[in-house]
């Protein structure tokens, strides 16, 4: 059984300490969300697992089926089966997402095999299928560039997925789309979520088995789904005001 294991991690960015000792485990099927107010690390945690250039990791491990992720280059990362799903995913201008999938699969499909599970996730998201072969991202809306992560995210079947903010810039209907298909990943392949979001909305569809709040570059409470509603209704305060504790 695949697992995460994130062990006090500690890192930043230009010299400023940001990350102060994160502890998490995710292991195959579950889903852990991460909620904390703005500037809490929650982003710069993503960064530091995919291994984001200018990243800088300060101590602690972050290992992936006992795999130490933070000696990897980021494609390597992606090979070791971890996915970032971005909170505003780039264009990529002249490279079509089937020329990449057909790159980087892991699944070493033949181009008909590829062509037809892209079709079929593309399908299932409700994403244009020509986009598949159009420059990637260029000119999408936030809802086609989500979409288009998830028809990466089946493709590729990785064992953990990091999802910043992946509810970010979506209509209630991409929302229900996206969240979908990766709750059903959880069982098609065991696929382990760490999913990052300010909103309980993206938990509706997506079932948490453990939310952590994180402030000040710490987690610092750990609940069941009922703490997503929790936050929603009373905010972050409660638990900002210990983050230095």
């Amino acid at each position: 059984m695949s697992v995460l294991e994130i062990r006090e991690l500690v890192a930043g960015v230009a010299g400023r300490e940001i990350l102060h000792g994160i502890d998490l485990s995710v292991e195959a099927g579950t889903v852990h969300a991460v909620m904390g107010p703005n500037g809490s690390g929650k982003s710069t945690l993503a960064h530091v697992l995919m291994g984001r250039p200018g990243y800088t990791v300060l101590g602690g491990s972050a290992t992936l089926d006992g795999v130490d992720l933070l000696e990897l280059a980021p494609w390597e990362r992606s090979r070791a089966g971890l996915f970032l799903g971005m909170q505003d995913p780039i264009e990529v201008p002249g490279v079509s997402a089937m020329a990449m999938l057909a790159a980087s699969t892991a699944r070493h499909a033949t181009a008909g095999d590829l062509g037809a599970i892209l079709d079929a996730e593309a399908t299932r998201v409700g994403y244009d299928v020509s986009l598949l072969s159009r420059s990637l991202n260029l000119g999408l809306s936030g809802g086609e560039r989500k979409r288009n992560e998830m028809v990466q995210l089946a493709a590729l079947r990785p064992r953990i997925a990091v999802l910043d903010e992946v509810d970010s810039g979506l209509d209630v209907d991409a929302l229900r789309s996206v969240s979908a298909r990766v709750e059903a990943a959880t069982e098609e392949w065991g696929l382990g979520v760490l999913a990052i979001t300010h909103w309980s909305r993206l938990l509706d569809v997506l079932r948490a088995d453990v939310v952590h709040v994180m402030a000040d570059g710490r987690i610092v409470a750990n609940g069941g789904p009922e703490l997503a509603s929790e936050l929603e209704e009373t905010g972050y305060a409660a638990y900002a005001q210990h983050a230095g504790t």
